[in-house]
């Protein structure tokens, strides 16, 4: 009888990230530079020189709050402090966009994502309301996990130097806390999240939708609460899998990908949900990538990884980053597990670790403010209103819904959020309507056209109304039904004294 010993199965290979550090640095480039591409076209009428909230106004108080740059500075981390005139802003804006697209094209190394992350923080840190929104830091918090993903100067596609296994752990925590913290949120903040009726309203409420929106919101009742209970399974419970190893993971990926491309598919949520996929490739490991992406691609990644040479700088340098990053965790972490979580904020400065969250309530109607001006000397319901039209907000009943995200038109995100409040609220509307009465160009290139194209209008106001999606069979070839809420803004002239005592109070007009 043989005594011999069977042979034990080699132990499998450990997985490696040569074509995901490739994937997730290419689409990260790509949102990078609609983010810059955004800011090319927006800064300076929103926050340049003679914009809506002058950045240069703005810094002077932060200094006068904190007593002076440096301490300012430590608060508020910007190039800007250095110099905030419109050319240093479009500089910024320029400089950012080429180094995207050098990033989208393959071209990433430490020193260039550190230069896009510290770019991108100097607009956000100063951009004001137009800036507030969760995915800028989401932006910065990616974007600086990618600086030590990448070697410190080879910025090959596939450099000799393997990616950072811990980087790649850490963006998987990055991916869990973002979908855990929007889960909770909705079960927290709205009960039509805990009955599955939130897709009942917010296909039409949301802030700016799609021309696919009204098709989402006339689906089927059970569709839609299925749509609810996919909503939870992707926030919910997918984080979770995110955590295990091999096909656990990669269904977390799979189910968190798929659930932000219908996203996509049914509104306009700027870039958020593309940047949201950019840690969620962190699940899937080169086995995953060699199934779908290109031959030619999978032989260098396999090259790349033959001739890998060791750095030990860059594992110590993952370490310390780790540590750092658990560090900054504790509130975060916290945050999570609170009744009263709060969602879409930086804990320090940098925005290196921060909570997130999305639609934790869901409006049931939708309102929309429309800026209107007329030729007339009498501003009355008999005069004839013609509406400034913007870029993606509904205004207009008879027109589609504009596909325009990625890209991200702030003055329409900025009056979605003002259609729920008050004037008062959103002072920065008045020094709006003083430009529209002006024919001022910059405050123009926020609207989709000028209705005045031969003189400015005498008086300018702002009405609320309510939008609802006109029914596709019966709707006449309307996409939108509209009825007259209340004035928002009264009307407003250049010679209204009391308009320019406040604008001349809050600093945007000359005494």
């Amino acid at each position: 009888m043989s005594t011999a010993q069977p042979t034990r199965s080699k132990r499998a290979d450990p997985p490696s990230w040569w074509l995901t550090r490739f994937v997730i640095l290419r689409l990260l480039g790509a949102v990078y530079a609609v983010a810059f591409l955004a800011a090319t076209r927006q800064l300076l009428p929103l926050i340049g020189s003679q914009g809506l909230m002058p950045v240069e106004r703005f810094l002077a108080a932060v200094r006068d709050h904190f007593g002076s740059t440096w301490a300012s500075l430590v608060r508020l981390p910007s190039l800007f402090w250095i110099d905030a005139s419109d050319n240093a802003l479009m500089a910024v804006a320029y400089t950012g966009l080429a180094l995207s697209l050098a990033v989208t094209a393959g071209y990433a190394n430490a020193v260039v994502m550190t230069a896009l992350w510290a770019l991108y923080m100097s607009i956000v840190r100063v951009g004001q309301d137009w800036y507030g929104y969760g995915w800028e830091i989401q932006l910065l918090e990616t974007g600086f996990l990618a600086i030590f993903l990448c070697p410190l100067l080879d910025g090959r596609p596939f450099p000799k130097r393997e990616p950072p296994r811990a980087i790649l752990a850490l963006y998987r925590w990055l991916i869990f806390r973002i979908m855990l913290g929007a889960g909770l949120i909705k079960l927290r903040g709205d009960e039509v999240w805990r009955n599955l009726t939130a897709l009942d309203y917010h296909f039409e409420t949301q802030p700016i939708p799609n021309p696919l929106s009204r098709w989402f919101h006339f689906l089927p009742r059970p569709l839609l609460r299925a749509g609810v209970a996919f909503n939870h399974v992707a926030e919910l419970a997918a984080p979770w899998l995110v955590l295990w190893p091999g096909r656990a993971r990669y269904a977390a990926g799979l189910i968190i990908v798929s659930f932000q491309l219908a996203l996509i598919a049914s509104g306009n949520l700027s870039f958020l949900n593309w940047l949201t996929i950019v840690p969620a490739l962190a699940c899937f490991d080169d086995v995953f990538w060699s199934r779908v992406l290109p031959r030619s691609l999978v032989a260098k990644a396999h090259a790349a990884r033959a001739a890998a040479v060791p750095s030990r700088g860059m594992q110590r340098t993952s370490v310390a980053v780790t540590i750092l990053v658990a560090v900054l965790s504790i509130p975060p972490a916290f945050n999570l597990l609170s009744a009263s979580q709060v969602m879409n904020t930086s804990f320090d400065p940098l925005a290196i670790v921060n909570t997130y969250g999305a639609f934790g309530s869901v409006g049931r109607i939708r309102m929309n403010v429309v800026f209107e001006g007329t030729d007339a000397e009498i501003a009355d319901e008999q005069a004839q209103w013609k509406p400034y039209r913007y870029r993606a907000l509904p205004v207009e009943v008879d027109a589609m819904p504009v596909q325009i995200a990625p890209y991200q038109p702030r003055l329409d995100w900025q009056m979605w959020f003002a259609s729920m409040s008050r004037a008062e609220d959103y002072p920065w509307t008045l020094h709006l309507v003083w430009k529209l009465l002006h024919d001022d160009a910059g405050a123009l290139s926020l609207f989709a056209d000028n209705p005045f194209p031969d003189r400015p209008p005498r008086h300018v106001r702002a009405t609320l109304y309510r939008y609802e999606f006109a029914d596709p069979d019966n709707g006449q070839g309307r996409w939108w039904d509209r009825e007259r809420v209340r004035a928002w803004l009264p009307p407003l002239s250049k010679d209204d004294e009391r308009l320019r005592r406040t604008l001349q109070r809050l600093g945007w007009l000359d005494e």
